[in-house]
């Protein structure tokens, strides 16, 4: 090839042919490989046929093709895949080039990679991915983290290949080292979290409501319009509407038992690691790892009793609620994700910006939507904001659902409709409220078997005291305790 290419990717599944498509129709040169060179050789002879995009059938080829700094991004499956291509590239490449993970990959092995190769005199970035195919293709939303050096290098490519919004582009810097795969991660637990909520909603409309496919349609259609206007509202619309040619409702067959790739996993541990409360993602998770364990509820559903759903009330108004119910669910969603966002990067030293994260969310990803922008606006307004709950506009438009929201959850409890994350969330909103917990009597607790201590209400934070509740304990205590 004459000329070199502006960027190089490795990886020729969907998402990677996606991505190189995006950049060569935004005018840059690219050059591809993948591990099974068969692949290239079909992509430049049909999707890519006639573009700037120049395939190699070795990696050698594949690194002397590109223009100095190198950007090679890496659209591999995570985890091992990924470190053997890292190694495989690092004597091909020079001082300053830049190596790119854009797989989901767990942000530990980011900030391990991004210290391992700088330290060959390399650049290293860790971004996270979001939109599926289709965003990938035409504007994924891109959060990359990692060699700080090497943003204002891949900025250009990266600002121009990720999804466009009215406040600007989709994709900023998120911080050093695996920051970029964290907040990815987050957004993957959120994600988790809003397809939940609403499939708990369907089962309410569809078992306890009595509803069919096109009425719950009209339905979403309708939430679509407001506040909960967002591309999974719009799907789910489009999926209850979905027919084949001979009449057939496609979300009628497919078998109740959801899969997972394991970043909603990574959440509710980072989450547990950072003792933050991350209650209803954690549930989401839960939720498809019950879905998995088919044969056994087919087999309870003729041995456990509960209550017959049955529903006589004001169909339209109960749907209201639902409507209620779902918008402040999601709040808490968001309002304990960017909590653990802002614990972990007080741990991580990353000083990240989380009215730039909701608009990198705003467009190209799975949880785009209007929401975000309320997110963008409550940071704008007020950086140091401790808990999103506490902005002005979401702290009414809780106070406003109150009402709705207890009736959908007492009504599902009372019929028997499984709703645990919609019901974590209220959870979660009540414990945040409640000025007093019955941790006190807890902590008595575990002073009394194990001798942890406890601090008293009527002395300074930081004193420990230990009760010998027995008579026969002694004094000896097993120190104090983390609150």
């Amino acid at each position: 090839m004459n000329k070199k290419s502006d960027i190089g990717l490795i990886g020729l599944a969907v998402m990677g042919e996606n991505l190189v498509l995006n950049m060569e129709s935004k005018g840059f040169t690219v050059s591809v490989f993948n591990r099974t060179v068969e692949k290239v050789t079909n992509f430049i002879n049909a999707r890519a046929k006639g573009k700037n995009i120049y395939g190699a059938l070795t990696i050698e080829d594949f690194v002397a093709s590109l223009e100095r700094p190198r950007k090679v991004m890496l659209m591999v499956k995570a985890g091992s895949a990924v470190d053997a291509f890292i190694d495989k590239l690092i004597p091909l490449l020079e001082p300053g080039d830049i190596i790119i993970d854009g797989g989901n990959t767990h942000f530990p092995d980011t900030n391990r990679r991004t210290e391992y190769v700088e330290s060959k005199g390399l650049l290293y970035i860790g971004t996270g991915v979001s939109g599926g195919e289709e965003g990938a293709l035409h504007g994924p939303s891109l959060m990359p983290g990692g060699s700080k050096a090497a943003w204002p290098i891949i900025k250009p490519i990266f600002q121009k290949i990720c999804a466009q919004v009215s406040d600007g582009p989709c994709c900023d810097w998120v911080g050093e080292n695996g920051a970029g795969h964290f907040v990815k991660m987050v957004h993957n637990g959120i994600e988790y979290g809003d397809m939940q909520l609403i499939c708990e909603c369907y089962q309410i409309m569809k078992d306890l409501l009595g509803m069919s496919n096109e009425e719950m349609c009209e339905v979403f259609t309708e939430w679509n319009k407001g506040d909960l206007d967002s591309y999974l509202i719009e799907i789910t619309r489009d999926i209850l509407a979905y027919k084949t040619p001979e009449g057939e409702a496609v979300v009628d067959f497919i078998l109740d038992t959801a899969g997972q790739k394991g970043t909603g996993k990574w959440t509710g541990i980072a989450a547990l690691d950072q003792g933050v409360p991350l209650t209803l993602i954690s549930e989401a998770v839960f939720a498809r790892c019950l879905s998995s364990q088919k044969n056994e509820r087919v087999k309870a559903a003729g041995i456990l009793v509960g209550p017959k759903a049955s529903f006589t009330g004001d169909k339209k108004a109960f749907i209201a609620d639902l409507q209620k119910a779902l918008f402040a669910a999601k709040i808490i969603s968001y309002a304990q994700g960017y909590t653990l966002m802002k614990v972990a990067a007080t741990e991580n030293g990353w000083d990240l910006n989380y009215g730039g994260i909701a608009l990198m969310w705003r467009g190209g990803c799975i949880i785009r939507s209007v929401f975000l922008g309320k997110i963008k606006d409550a940071f704008t307004n007020n950086p140091a904001l401790a808990n999103l709950m506490l902005d002005p506009y979401f702290c009414k438009k809780l106070e406003d659902a109150q009402k709705g929201w207890r009736n959908v959850l007492a009504t599902a409890v009372l019929n028997g409709i499984p709703v645990p994350a919609l019901t974590a969330a209220l959870t979660y909103y009540d414990g945040y409220r409640c000025e007093r917990v019955p941790a006190n009597l807890l902590q008595a607790q575990r002073d009394y078997f194990g001798a942890h201590t406890y601090e008293r209400t009527d002395r300074p934070r930081g004193e420990f005291f230990h009760t010998n509740w027995t008579g026969h304990g002694g004094a000896t205590i097993s120190g104090t305790y983390t609150a």
